[in-house]
């Protein structure tokens, strides 16, 4: 490895470490060359969130991701731009991960700065998709997997994630102007965008988080799947992710939806504990030979 290319990684790296959060405790057990590339594409992703976040008009916005999907275009022909796309365009190479997957986490993040209401689940599906969904798809192909099954659940985890965050993040995501909750289902449970907005804690409010909590389980379910199809040195991190997304989403409810008093997390402790016994949990477990290493 060269030494810019040492310097890339170790930017993506410390950028991780930094900025990460419940991700860091799952990358941390993969094997080396497998977490540097996760390292590159939580970076690369964090450029889009970065956009999207910035002070400034929608054009402007529009603007800098147009610009990222130039870059990644130009990263694809062989010639990345700075040590995100100098990281990136080496573990593409290494894992075989198509431009379109990067190209749709781009477009999900378009998707925000455009639309702030979800008529149905379906409409809601396809962003979380492209937010999350496609993350884990890249994923899989960093950890190599057995079955061609493996990209079906590893799209049902991310779902789930993604859900997970939907529930948790409703405060803040109001205080944008975003809902996330389809809006047929809160006409379902007879609770209004209006109350939505101005934080009301009515028994329609728990009847629909209820509602919202036990589809993400559902998700989670046929997600967890995917964790035999991978190499025994890999499991750990998907796990590791969905073990805490699942105590997040367990503790919310135990706190009775408490969403719009303050944003419910897990403590370190807690975090610890989870990765070290699906850690060990995964190391135990016979694996399936992967077709992909």
């Amino acid at each position: 490895m060269s030494v810019e290319l040492e310097k890339a990684y170790q930017y993506c790296t410390q950028l991780t470490k930094k900025e990460a959060r419940n991700f860091y405790y799952a990358f941390i057990t993969l094997p080396n060359k497998k977490r540097k590339a996760i390292y590159a594409v939580y970076a690369f992703s964090r450029l889009c969130d970065d956009i999207a976040d910035e002070y400034g008009s929608l054009k402007y916005k529009v603007d800098g991701l147009n610009n990222l999907k130039r870059y990644l275009k130009e990263c694809y022909a062989g010639n990345p731009n700075g040590y995100v796309f100098s990281a990136l365009v080496d573990c593409s190479s290494q894992f075989q991960i198509p431009i379109e997957y990067f190209e749709d986490i781009i477009e999900g993040v378009e998707i925000d700065l455009r639309k702030t209401r979800y008529h149905d689940f379906d409409e809601l599906k396809s962003y979380c998709y492209k937010v999350a969904s496609v993350v884990g798809l890249i994923c899989i192909n960093i950890f190599g997997y057995g079955r061609s099954e493996a990209k079906e659940y590893a799209i049902n985890l991310g779902l789930a994630m993604q859900l997970t965050n939907i529930i948790r993040d409703i405060k803040e995501d109001a205080e944008r102007g975003r809902i996330y909750i389809p809006l047929d289902e809160l006409k379902q449970f007879g609770y209004s965008e209006e109350e939505l907005i101005r934080g009301l804690e009515t028994e329609a409010f728990h009847k629909l988080m209820t509602f919202q909590t036990n589809r993400a389980r559902k998700y989670f379910a046929k997600g967890c799947l995917l964790m035999p199809l991978l190499p025994i040195r890999s499991r750990a991190c998907p796990a590791i992710l969905a073990g805490i997304y699942m105590a997040l989403l367990d503790k919310i409810e135990r706190e009775k939806f408490k969403v719009f008093d303050n944003r419910i997390g897990l403590n370190f402790t807690k975090k610890l504990l989870i990765m070290i016994g699906l850690w060990i949990q995964s190391l135990c477990q016979r694996p399936d030979i992967p077709k992909r290493l």
